[in-house]
């Protein structure tokens, strides 16, 4: 099937539109959001000025899951990426083809609508309105109803305006952290000592602890394999595009990281959290500061927005597509999922008006540790096929089932009541996926019988 596909690529190249530049942008965006404002100072208050490292093992930890998804998307070449290897992998089995496609797909839609609203929060935040709610979920409503039309409207539209808004966001971010580590009130010897001080207080474990923690801000760089069909080249620009972003979202992080802790007192970062940047360029460059700041969030979150409804809204046609879903989200229109896209826009947006959204972030964050470890386990099973090494799809296993039992006990000691609401989230989807599953197969016994 892979062979006919890929003969099928060769002889209608007017379709593939995106290149390497367009893919890692696409990367880039779903990772660089608000997760890693968000971080940086739960990070902060748990170990200090040992985040950064924090940062460099949570996106090892990144790369080893993206290890399983470059090979499984070379040997399947679906769209369906996360869904379509763990069914294909595993044939025999309805409720677990559903179950992971409802898992993988609202785990997306959570994410979708943080950035939103994350959005919202900058763009009005310094201004009189900044606490006004109904004006900041109207705001994320309508950021999300702009990238759905731009998403509707061309793949190869979307890739432009999404290169553009990636590739300067990180321009923005980097040069100012940049600027806060050499004007900070912290040299670098002092920065240096100041960690030596926090290493003596902090155990191995807390620092995996905040790394498990940090490996959610580099959720996004699978949604390459979303794009397989409109991509030129996939066997070497599934592997570059991931990689290569995967090593800039770990620079971008760690810059922006030590901008912050040079810049800005560590009450101050756990205080703020999200804004703490753009309050410390303020205090050192003063308003043009905040501005540049809050220019390149609102570029973060806007190219996430986009990165996230382009890839997950394939992937939801394609669970659509195996009757798992409602039948009318498989239609696509020049290529392009059109109902998918504008029901996953209008799922984040009753999201939004419902609030919550700290809470689906954390259970967005334990399914992306949840799949990844799926997709490593199931990369295992066919390591022959896709050839991969057996060492490092152990390696990967362990690692992610790790992460995943420290960001759990991190959750069940500092917020037990989001433990609670992301079970009872689970039971939910569980329950739709078991009807959808049942469902799928009643058909598939209808066409059994003579």
């Amino acid at each position: 099937m892979e062979n006919n596909t890929h003969s099928k690529a060769i002889h209608r190249p007017r379709h593939k539109s995106l290149g390497l530049t367009e893919l890692v942008a696409i990367a880039l965006g779903g990772m660089v959001g608000g997760g890693i404002f968000t971080i940086l100072g739960i990070s902060v208050s748990l170990i200090g000025n040992l985040t950064p490292i924090a940062i460099i093992i949570g996106g090892l930890i990144a790369a080893l899951a993206a290890y399983s998804y470059v090979k499984l998307g070379l040997y399947y070449k679906d769209e369906g990426a996360t869904y379509s290897f763990y069914k294909r992998t595993y044939p025999g089995s309805h409720f677990s083809a559903a179950a992971i496609g409802w898992f993988i797909i609202f785990g997306y839609i959570s994410t979708l609508a943080l950035y939103a609203y994350t959005f919202s929060s900058y763009a009005i935040s310094g201004t009189a309105l900044a606490d006004n709610i109904i004006l900041r979920k109207g705001l994320a409503i309508g950021v999300i109803g702009v990238f759905t039309l731009i998403n509707v409207w061309s793949v190869n539209g979307m890739g432009k305006i999404e290169d553009l808004m990636v590739y300067t966001k990180l321009v923005v971010l980097v040069l100012i952290s940049i600027v806060l580590m050499q004007h900070g009130t912290t040299d670098f010897s002092t920065f240096l000592e100041n960690m030596a001080v926090d290493a003596e207080h902090s155990s191995v474990f807390t620092i995996l602890i905040v790394a498990s923690i940090t490996f959610v801000a580099y959720e996004g760089f699978q949604l390459v394999i979303n794009a397989v069909n409109e991509m030129r080249n996939p066997e070497k620009n599934i592997p570059r595009a991931i990689y290569t972003a995967i090593t800039l979202a770990i620079l971008i992080y760690v810059i922006i990281g030590l901008g912050a802790l040079f810049a800005i007192p560590a009450e101050d970062i756990i205080k703020h959290k999200e804004f703490a940047l753009a309050a410390g360029a303020g205090q050192v460059l003063g308003r043009m500061g905040t501005v540049l700041v809050i220019a390149g969030a609102l570029l973060a979150t806007s190219s996430a927005i986009s990165g996230t409804v382009f890839g997950s809204s394939r992937q939801m046609a394609v669970v659509a597509t195996d009757g798992y879903f409602p039948s009318f989200l498989s239609r696509r229109k020049n290529r392009i999922p059109r109902n998918a896209i504008v029901s996953m826009a209008v799922m984040a947006s009753l999201l939004i008006l419902a609030g919550g959204l700290q809470l689906i972030l954390e259970f967005g964050s334990i399914t992306f540790l949840l799949v990844s470890l799926l997709m490593a386990v199931a990369n295992f099973k066919i390591h022959q096929k896709t050839n991969s090494s057996a060492f490092l799809c152990w390696l990967a296993i362990i690692g992610l089932s790790l992460g995943g039992m420290f960001i759990l006990y991190y959750e069940l000691t500092h917020h037990w009541e989001q433990m609670l609401f992301i079970v009872v989230l689970y039971a939910l989807l569980g329950t739709g996926a078991f009807v959808y599953a049942k469902k799928r197969q009643r058909q598939a016994g209808n066409v059994a019988k003579p």
